[in-house]
């Protein structure tokens, strides 16, 4: 390949955007028909989500990776250079489309024609406007015959106060239109702000790791020029590195000899160490400090799940393994962690259950890891009143991600747990559901609010352990999978919580402990002891599964002994014969009880502990 030289497309030339949209509503499929009219990748019919390479969004069709692409394309006689970041659609990785617009000047925001505007739609758009981005609305799948484009204009206009002539119909997947979308992002869209004259300053706002070159980083060129062997400084690490390769992802690598103000582009600098290249991060030339860029808030984890290896000599492998997924994927937070049943492993923070499930299948699939990982928990806070513990924390509010570590009551003020503003958009016959659903879940109503004339937007504070589960997947069953839902963090609030515990035979199980709201103790304690008493082996002697709160016990089941049948030799002869050989069993089983203590078996604990699929 002949190196491209990127000096042919000034700043005044080049356009940065991003495809934002909900979920499934074509954004992938609109960028690989940028992609080929650009010319970066050949027509043929095999060019289904191009900028999809993972298996896991292969598998499921979904983006989880922002990928990025530069598109050259000429329009009145200019050449122009177009950077487009096509993001993912789900609530889970809202994160990533954040960050990619920060290396953005414009969006290009899709809808549906026929689902019209939903929740993540919203949530997007918000993104943007606040970034102060310039916003292309396009309407997509016009070719679906129950498609309503006018309906949705009118939606965008309401809800977004773009006037619906700005609108573009265009159908993705048939190539109408989709002209017209890159003529507009030309015109509507600014050029960035920057001069090659300035010193360098490059944001790096993604990075992947490479077993043979090490670390790759994602960089957006806020000012000056970067070529191969340029010394480098990183703002965040204070180390030095040497460039030794830069360019442009056309989507596949393209070296080129230098990268210039605007441009966004990938660079090589023999970072080895998987923690060296911090998203967020600024770059600028040695001897030439420039004032970094501010980067990215850090992700907040909303849902914590233990990971543990199936077999302890696993554990090294699979911890080079997190660091280098963890890399990719920065908004996984991981913490050191312990159990007794199942050995050393750590605790993972995620955005949401999808961004858990979709972790854990790159993690077999990319790196051949199977793990166990635990039920997800959200992390709970305690107001402390104790003197004494105030001392021993060194604060009064301290952040419960364990039940091992829940405070005792006596010793709190207040326990807090984390809420989230959740957004449903609707068709206005399953509201009835919908709020039903909503209060079972314990949410506080906000908000209601017509889109048009069938389409509802409802508000709720929600608590976050309540849906952190299957909320998702009770709504889509109760809406037959018209309802869409968007949540975004809303701090903490005070709540009634209780740290119920398991004892066998009187002994508290440490595993298996968990924090719950009081109102829902008895339910939960009674399923957890039904659930034991299937995987738990029978015993010679009788085993008592309880669920307490404290000293009240709340749930009890009972797993019966195995027994030998001694009156087998009696046939007929006195009862009194009979009671005496029972009651020496009897005793001889009290006996037993006193001494014999219960093994829970590991298979037992995975199977309690894992996210219950089935039921």
């Amino acid at each position: 390949q002949e190196e491209l030289d990127m000096l042919t497309y000034p700043v005044e030339s080049i356009r940065n955007f991003s495809i934002i949209a909900h979920v499934d509503h074509g954004k992938s499929t609109l960028a690989d028909r940028l992609l080929e009219i650009t010319g970066t990748i050949s027509k043929t019919d095999r060019n289904k989500q191009v900028l999809d390479k993972l298996q896991v969004e292969r598998e499921r069709g979904i983006t989880v990776k922002a990928q990025s692409a530069s598109l050259f394309y000429s329009h009145e006689g200019m050449n122009y250079l177009l950077n487009l970041i096509d993001t993912p659609g789900h609530v889970d990785f809202s994160y990533e489309v954040s960050r990619s617009l920060s290396a953005c000047q414009g969006v290009i925001l899709v809808v549906d024609a026929n689902e019209g505007i939903q929740a993540q739609t919203v949530a997007n758009f918000y993104l943007a406007f606040e970034a102060q981005l310039s916003i292309i609305p396009v309407i997509n799948k016009i070719d679906l015959k129950n498609a309503d484009p006018e309906r949705v204009e009118k939606q965008i206009e309401k809800l977004f106060d773009i006037p619906t002539d700005e609108c573009i119909r265009i159908s993705a997947k048939q190539g109408t239109n989709v002209e017209k979308v890159l003529q507009k992002v030309i015109e509507k869209i600014p050029p960035p702000q920057c001069s090659t004259a300035d010193p360098l300053k490059a944001l790096v706002f993604d990075s992947t790791f490479d077993h043979y070159r090490g670390v790759i980083a994602n960089i957006a060129l806020f000012g000056g020029e970067i070529a191969k062997g340029h010394k480098i400084v990183s703002a965040h690490t204070k180390k030095r590195y040497e460039v030794n390769e830069v360019g442009i992802l056309t989507p596949n690598e393209q070296p080129t000899h230098k990268l210039y103000a605007g441009q966004v582009g990938y660079l090589i600098a023999g970072m080895k160490e998987v923690t060296e290249a911090q998203i967020g991060d600024t770059l600028f030339l040695y001897k030439q400090p420039v004032e970094p860029l501010p980067g990215f808030k850090s992700a907040k984890p909303m849902v914590f799940a233990g990971m543990y290896p199936v077999d302890q000599t696993e554990y090294n492998n699979l911890k080079s393994a997190l660091e280098r997924l963890t890399l990719n994927d920065s908004s996984v937070t991981v913490h050191r962690d312990s159990s007794l049943a199942l050995g050393a492993g750590w605790r993972l923070g995620f955005l949401g259950l999808l961004h858990m499930e979709v972790f854990n299948q790159r993690l077999e699939q990319e790196y051949n890891m199977s793990v166990i990982l635990t039920a997800p928990t959200v992390p709970y806070k305690a107001t402390l009143s104790s003197a004494k513990l105030i001392k021993e924390y060194g604060k009064d509010q301290i952040t419960i991600i364990n039940p091992a570590q829940f405070p005792d009551k006596l010793s709190v003020s207040e326990y807090l747990e984390p809420t989230v503003l959740g957004t449903i958009v609707t068709p206005h016959e399953y509201i009835g559901k919908i709020i039903t659903l909503c209060q079972d879940r314990r949410a506080v109503q906000k908000d209601m609010l017509y889109i048009d004339e069938n389409r509802v937007m409802l508000k709720y504070l929600f608590p976050l352990n309540e849906i952190v589960v299957d909320f998702y997947d009770a709504l889509k069953s109760l809406s037959s999978g018209y309802a869409s839902f968007d949540y975004e963090d809303a701090g903490y609030q005070s709540a009634d919580l209780i740290k119920m515990d398991i004892l066998l035979n009187g002994n508290p199980v440490e595993e298996l402990a968990t924090i719950i709201h009081n109102d829902k103790a008895y339910a939960a304690g009674k399923l957890l002891c039904e659930r034991l008493k299937e995987t738990i082996p029978r015993q010679l002697f009788e085993i008592a599964i309880q669920a307490a709160i404290g000293k009240k016990i709340i749930a009890r089941e009972t797993l019966k002994a195995y027994r030998k049948n001694v009156v087998a030799k009696c046939y007929g002869g006195d009862i009194t014969r009979r009671m005496k050989l029972l009651k020496r069993q009897a005793e001889g089983k009290r006996l037993m009880r006193k001494i014999g203590n219960v093994e829970v078996p590991r298979d037992a604990f995975i199977r309690v502990l894992k996210r219950d699929t089935d039921k």
